[in-house]
C-alpha cells in the first residue's frame, strides 16, 4: 500500500535539498509505493484513483503569459530536486488518514479533505472585511470524474463539477465565506427552504450589509431574517411565490419600461418590464420608495442597484479561471486543493491591493506581477536552502545568484532581460536578450560558451 502523505509533509519533500544519491533512493521507494497503489482493486475506495496530476492539460494564453515568459524557466526546476519525483509525490498525495476514512465517510461525504477544508475556510473572513455590500451565489468548480455528489447545472460554463456556496464582496469579488455542497442528506429527504439556509450561514457574523442574491434564494422570510440579523437583502424572486400579489406578477397590458411598485413595513417588491408582456421581478428591504431613474430605459433605482452588485461570484469565477494552477485529475479532492490554490492567490492579491492601492500604478496587469512576485517569495528561501546545484544552466545560475548574492547584482536566470545588441558583435546590429551572468553584458549566441556543472 502507498505510503500516506500529509500536504505538508509533501510539500517539504518536493523541495528538500538532498545529494543525488539520496534522490535516486527516494525516487526507487516512491516507485515502488506506488505500483503498488496502482495493484490494489477499484472496489477499494473509489478516491485512491492513480493519475498523472500533472499531465498535460488545456492551458489558456494567460497561463502561457506567465508561465512561459523566459523569465521563469529556472524557477520550475531551481526548488526541486527532481522532476520526476515532483510527479510521484503528486500521486500519493493524499489530506486525510486512510485508515479512519471508511468510519468518517459513512456521515461525511467530505472526508476525504474535511479537515484541510475547515481550516482553510475559517481563515477566510479573518484578513478582509467585505464592504457594503455581498454577493451570495453558487460556484461550480468543474470535473467529470467519479464523485457522489457531482452536479449538473447547465448554465454553467462547465456544466459538470462540485457546487459550492460562496459570499464575495460585491466590488473586490474577494472570497469571504465558501461552504461545500455534498448532495442530499444521508436520510435521503430533500432539503426544504436550501436557499435561505445556505444564504444564513454564508452570511453569519456579517451586520450592517446588503446581501444580493438570485430568485433562488430570495424569499420573504429571509428578508425578514436577515434584518433580525441586521442586514438588508436585495434579489430578484421567483413568479411562483405566495406572497407576490398577482398585479404585480402579470405581465399583460403592461406598457414598455412601465415600473409597478408595492410596499409593506420592511418589504418592497418591484415589477420592471423591459420587453413586452415579460417582466422582472424583485425584492428588496433596503429601497423604501418607488424611485425611478431617468434613464431612457426608466429602469428602477432598486434594480440598477441590484445589476451594479450582483457578479461577485461570477468575477471571481473569471478571475480564478484566468490564471490557475489546476492540472487535470481523476481525483475530485485535488479538484477542491487546486481551488484552494486559486482563491487563496486571489484573496492575497485583494488584501494586497488594500494596503498597498498604489502598488504598480499604471499598469493594466498587476494580477499577473503579483502572482510573479508571491511564487518567487515563496520559492526562494526553498533555493535558499538547496545543496547540490541543478544541471540545467538558467536554473543553476538563479541557485547562485540567491544563495550567493554579489553586490549590485539582482538576482536572475540570464534570460529574458530586455533585448539589447551584443556587446561582441558591434557594430553589427545583433539584438539579444541573453547576458552573461557575471558582467551582464548581451551576448548573442555565437560568443556563449557552455561549460558542465563541475566547471561552472
Amino acid at each position: 500500500m502507498a505510503k500516506q502523505l500529509s500536504a505538508h509533509d509533501v510539500i517539504h519533500q518536493i523541495f528538500d535539498s538532498e545529494t543525488s544519491e539520496e534522490e535516486e533512493m527516494q525516487d526507487a521507494s516512491c516507485s515502488e509505493d506506488v505500483s503498488e497503489e496502482e495493484g490494489t482493486t477499484e472496489s477499494a475506495t473509489e478516491l485512491e484513483t492513480t493519475d498523472e496530476e500533472l499531465s498535460s492539460s488545456d492551458e489558456g494564453p494567460a497561463e502561457v503569459a506567465v508561465y512561459g515568459m523566459q523569465t521563469q524557466v529556472g524557477q520550475f526546476s531551481a526548488p526541486q530536486c527532481h522532476n520526476r519525483h515532483f510527479h510521484v509525490l503528486s500521486r500519493v498525495i493524499r489530506f486525510d488518514n486512510r485508515e479512519t476514512r471508511h468510519q468518517r465517510h459513512q456521515n461525511d461525504k467530505l472526508a476525504p479533505i474535511r479537515e484541510l477544508w475547515d481550516k482553510w475556510v475559517e481563515r477566510l473572513p479573518l484578513i478582509y472585511n467585505p464592504g457594503p455590500a455581498v454577493t451570495v451565489d453558487e460556484r461550480l468548480v468543474a470535473f467529470r470524474g467519479r464523485c457522489r455528489f457531482k452536479q449538473y447545472i447547465p448554465n454553467k460554463p462547465a456544466k459538470y463539477g462540485i457546487k459550492l456556496w460562496t459570499a464575495c464582496d460585491s466590488k473586490s469579488s474577494y472570497a469571504w465565506n465558501m461552504q461545500d455542497y455534498t448532495g442530499k442528506p444521508s436520510s435521503g429527504v430533500p432539503e426544504k427552504n436550501q436557499g435561505q439556509r445556505a444564504v444564513l450561514e454564508m452570511t453569519e457574523g456579517l451586520q450592517g450589509h446588503t446581501v444580493g442574491c438570485d430568485n433562488f434564494y430570495t424569499s420573504y422570510n429571509l428578508g425578514k431574517e436577515l434584518l433580525r440579523k441586521k442586514n438588508t437583502m436585495v434579489g430578484t424572486i421567483r413568479r411562483n411565490k405566495t406572497e407576490l400579489p398577482p398585479a404585480l406578477v402579470t405581465n399583460m397590458n403592461r406598457d414598455l419600461f412601465s415600473t409597478k411598485f408595492a410596499f409593506t413595513d420592511t418589504h418592497a417588491l418591484v415589477s420592471y418590464c423591459p420587453k413586452k408582456r415579460k417582466n422582472v421581478l424583485l425584492m428588496s428591504t433596503l429601497h423604501k420608495d418607488a424611485c425611478v431613474s431617468t434613464r431612457e430605459d426608466r429602469k428602477p433605482e432598486a434594480i440598477l442597484y441590484y445589476n451594479e452588485n450582483k457578479g461577485g461570484d461570477d468575477n471571481l469565477d473569471k478571475v480564478t479561471g484566468t490564471y490557475s494552477c489546476k492540472r487535470k485529475t481523476l481525483r475530485w479532492p485535488m479538484v477542491l486543493f487546486f481551488n484552494i490554490l486559486d482563491v487563496s492567490a486571489y484573496n492575497a492579491f485583494v488584501a494586497w491591493m488594500e494596503v498597498n492601492p498604489g502598488w504598480k500604478e499604471g499598469k493594466t496587469f498587476r494580477r499577473r506581477l503579483f502572482l510573479e512576485e508571491l511564487g518567487k517569495s515563496m520559492v526562494t528561501p526553498l533555493i535558499q536552502r538547496r545543496q547540490n546545484i541543478p544541471r540545467a544552466l538558467p536554473s543553476a545560475t538563479l541557485v547562485r545568484d540567491i544563495q550567493t548574492p554579489e553586490p549590485g547584482r539582482s538576482a536572475g536566470t540570464g534570460r529574458g532581460e530586455k533585448r539589447k545588441r551584443c556587446t561582441l558583435c558591434a557594430p553589427k546590429d545583433v539584438k539579444t536578450g541573453t547576458v552573461c551572468f557575471k558582467c551582464r553584458a548581451h551576448i548573442c549566441k555565437a560568443h556563449t560558451l557552455y561549460c558542465c556543472q563541475s566547471c561552472a
